[in-house]
């Protein structure tokens, strides 16, 4: 049984089945997976001895081998599923190769590009550049933009006015002096 899971976890990356027979299965073929690291005859007939597959030997030290090359150790990954199996209620599970789970590959991709992109901060003091000027008047009309905004409600979507609150106003006033506004222009 041991021998036709781990084929099957080969040649399909992935296979589902109980949590008991997945933990065996890891104990049988992580060292089958390290053997495969060094592509020697020795360690082929070795491996074949246990699988009895040839094509399983061939996936397993050609594409799986190039992919774990690097990795000292680790290469399943067991996934409790909250599934439990009709017949006999065993807790059902996902053994998997590592380096072959390609939506937590990509995550990690972006999270890596996140990381590596860092964020750059002006000094306070010292001298200002001819360059910065422009970045300081960016920042001046951005806290402008920041102030309150009260809209006016008119007849089309198309004659919306923004008005800035002032100090000590409040958006009522503001709203009430948009109707009188709008009173006046429907006159």
């Amino acid at each position: 049984m041991m021998s036709n899971m781990a084929t099957s976890l080969i040649m399909h990356k992935r296979v589902t089945t109980t949590v008991a027979k997945a933990k065996a299965l890891r104990q049988y073929v992580e060292p089958l997976l390290t053997k495969a690291k060094n592509d020697t005859t020795h360690s082929r007939r070795l491996v074949f001895a246990q699988l009895q597959e040839k094509e399983a030997i061939k996936e397993l030290f050609g594409e799986v081998a190039a992919k774990i090359a690097d990795r000292p150790g680790g290469y399943t990954r067991i996934i409790k599923l909250s599934a439990t199996r009709l017949g006999d209620n065993a807790d059902m599970c996902i053994i998997e190769l590592v380096d072959y789970n390609d939506t937590l590959l990509e995550s990690k991709n972006a999270d890596a590009a996140k990381a590596t992109t860092t964020r750059r901060s002006r000094s306070r003091g010292g001298k200002k550049a001819a360059g910065d000027t422009a970045a300081t008047s960016a920042v001046d009309v951005t806290n402008e933009a920041m102030a309150p905004v009260a809209v006016a409600e008119t007849e089309t979507p198309a004659n919306v006015t923004i008005e800035t609150l002032h100090e000590g106003e409040s958006s009522a006033e503001v709203a009430s002096e948009g109707e009188e506004k709008k009173d006046e222009t429907a006159a």
